[in-house]
């Protein structure tokens, strides 16, 4: 394809994509009141839960086939370009501090690197190649997950991710906000969640933005109350890396066991701040060490330690 072919296929292209699609009705949107384009806004982003929900078989079927793979050593690795790559890398930076995960356990990918996520960097997106570097250079692993994430579906970057991945025997999943697009049909797994037309046309960091970052919250989070990350709805694995997270620490171990703001100080001081050991000696009196070592021989999933326990 010649230089100058090139930039008119991609317009072609771009122009049957609903993310793309223009939207004469807002044709004069600058020119309306502030509150009257906020109150247009917020009722396109009030679309954006519906459009997730008819997505959700999928994503719970990628959730199974992650949180397998993840249960025996294996890795998540989101990976995407401008918008969908910084969500990617938030999603997975978010991980250590709530669930205690190895910062290498959730991995996410930029087009471009770490300078990218302030800035963009050219043509970075449109490198397969790239995206085959940046996996070999983490040793991609037949037991780990990519999951390529673009609004379009044909961003080249992730589908090149999805496509080595893939080849190298790893689960992949495909995210994106168009039907029928490239990316999906890449993948093990395809989610496609269709937000329509944006109130800025072609700006997907709006209604598509926030679909993904819905979707990748719920790959992370989910994966992990599979994991035994969570008991009931609290984070046990919370790190108390600072005054606030200790603070939460503290007092989710007072939800999940209703004991005395002394006895939960020396239970935290008794197993390193670890919140899982701390409540399976409250609950079940034994000492720290056999709390860490119930917990070891239960994966780490407090419920079956506290059943091993007699608890």
């Amino acid at each position: 394809m010649t230089s100058t072919s090139r930039p008119r296929a991609v317009r072609a292209e771009l122009e049957t994509l609903t993310t793309e699609a223009f939207r004469p009705e807002l044709a004069e949107i600058d020119r309306l009141p502030t509150l009257d384009i906020a109150r247009l806004m917020n009722a396109e982003d009030a679309t954006v839960a519906a459009a997730v929900a008819a997505g959700l078989p999928a994503i719970a079927a990628a959730i199974e086939d992650i949180a397998a793979r993840m249960s025996r050593g294996g890795r998540l690795v989101y990976a995407g370009a401008g918008t969908a790559g910084r969500l990617g890398v938030l999603d997975a930076s978010e991980c250590p501090p709530t669930f205690n995960t190895d910062p290498a356990q959730v991995v996410g990918l930029i087009a471009g690197g770490p300078e990218a996520m302030v800035t963009s960097v050219e043509g970075a997106e449109d490198s397969r190649e790239l995206a085959r570097a940046d996996l070999d250079a983490l040793e991609l692993r037949a037991g780990d997950t990519v999951v390529g994430v673009s609004a379009s579906g044909r961003t080249p970057y992730a589908i090149g991710a999805v496509e080595h991945a893939r080849a190298r025997g790893a689960l992949t999943v495909g995210l994106s906000c168009n039907a029928h697009s490239a990316l999906a049909a890449a993948a093990d797994h395809g989610i496609e969640i269709v937000v329509g037309p944006e109130l800025l046309t072609g700006s997907t960091r709006l209604k598509a933005g926030t679909a993904q970052k819905l979707v990748l919250n719920m790959l992370s989070t989910i994966t992990m109350i599979r994991l035994g990350k969570t008991y009931g709805n609290l984070m046990v694995d919370v790190r108390a890396s600072n005054e606030k997270l200790r603070a939460r620490s503290h007092r989710i171990v007072a939800l999940a066991t209703g004991a005395a703001d002394e006895e939960i100080e020396r239970a935290l001081a008794a197993t390193d701040g670890e919140v899982k050991n701390a409540v399976l000696t409250l609950l079940t009196g034994v000492d720290g060490p056999t709390a860490g070592r119930l917990l070891e021989e239960s994966g780490g999933h407090l419920r079956a330690a506290l059943a091993a326990a007699g608890g």
